[in-house]
C-alpha cells in the first residue's frame, strides 16, 4: 500500500524523494501542490499551476526487474496513467518512449531514475506530472492539454492521486511474472502514438528529417523503425524525435 507525503511546496518532487530514499519505504509517494521547477525528458522543464494538477513522484525499492530490462518499468507506468486517464474518454496513447498524449496533444510527462547496487536496481523513482484542472498553459510548450479541457469538468485531486498510484504500484509489481510482463509489452505496443502502420515524420539531433513507419519497441526500450525506403533501424533514446 502506498504511503503519501504532501509537501506544500517543492523544486522538484524527484529530487526530493531522492534524497530521502534511504529512509522512507517502498511505495512512498511525494505529492505537492506547488512543483516549482518540475524536471522532464531531455531536460526539459513541466509547467503546472498551483493546485490545479498531479505532481508526485513514488519510490519502489528492489523493484523485480534487472537492470538491462528497466525499459518495463516505464512500459508499466504509461499503461498503468493510459489505463487510468481512460476512464474519463478514450483517444489516450504513449508516445515513445513515455509521455502520454490525447490525439497530438502532450497531457502527461513521466521521469523515471533507478539507483543500481551491483546487478540489481536498489530503488526507482517514478516521477509524474498529469495535466488535470489546468486549462490555461502559458510556458512555450507546443502542445498540452489536460483532463479538464478534454472532459469539460474539474475532477477530485486527492482521489485521482491514489487511484493512479494504486494503478502504477500494481503495474510495476506485476513485472515479477514472465507471462504478466510479456502481456505488458504487448499492451504498450497496442497503445504507441502513431504506431498505425502509416509513415510518419521522424528528426535526427543532425536536423536530418526522413519518413517511416513504427515497427516495434524492443524489449530494451529501442524503437524500431521502417524507414520510407525499405531499411529498418533501430534508435535509442534521444536519437530521433517526432516531428509533431
Amino acid at each position: 500500500m502506498a504511503r503519501y507525503i504532501n509537501i506544500h511546496e517543492t523544486a522538484s518532487t524527484n529530487t526530493y524523494l531522492a534524497r530521502m530514499a534511504t529512509m522512507l519505504p517502498s511505495g512512498t509517494v511525494i505529492y505537492t501542490h506547488h512543483q516549482s521547477a518540475g524536471r522532464g525528458q531531455r531536460g526539459n522543464s513541466w509547467e503546472a499551476e498551483p493546485g490545479k494538477n498531479l505532481t508526485f513522484s513514488m519510490l519502489v525499492k528492489n523493484p523485480p526487474v534487472a537492470p538491462a530490462a528497466q525499459f518495463c518499468i516505464s512500459e508499466a507506468v504509461s499503461l498503468a496513467i493510459v489505463e487510468f486517464l481512460s476512464q474519463y474518454a478514450t483517444g489516450f496513447s504513449v508516445k515513445w518512449p513515455n509521455d502520454i498524449y490525447h490525439g497530438d496533444r502532450k497531457i502527461c510527462g513521466i521521469l523515471i531514475e533507478h539507483s543500481l547496487c551491483g546487478n540489481v536496481i536498489n530503488h526507482t523513482i517514478i516521477g509524474v506530472g498529469i495535466n488535470i484542472n489546468q486549462v490555461e498553459f502559458r510556458s512555450d510548450a507546443p502542445n498540452p492539454v489536460s483532463l479538464a479541457q478534454i472532459i469539460g469538468r474539474d475532477i477530485q485531486l486527492e482521489e485521482a492521486l491514489r487511484d493512479v498510484c494504486s494503478r502504477i504500484e500494481a503495474c510495476v509489481a506485476s513485472l515479477g511474472d514472465i507471462e504478466a510482463t510479456t502481456s505488458l509489452h504487448g499492451r504498450y505496443l497496442q497503445s504507441l502514438y502513431r504506431r498505425d502502420g502509416k509513415l510518419h515524420d521522424f528528426i535526427l539531433p543532425s536536423g536530418e528529417r526522413f519518413r517511416a513507419t513504427i515497427d516495434d519497441v524492443q524489449p530494451t526500450g529501442t524503437l524500431i523503425l521502417g524507414h520510407e525506403n525499405g531499411t529498418v533501424r533501430g534508435y535509442a533514446f534521444k536519437e530521433v524525435a517526432f516531428v509533431l
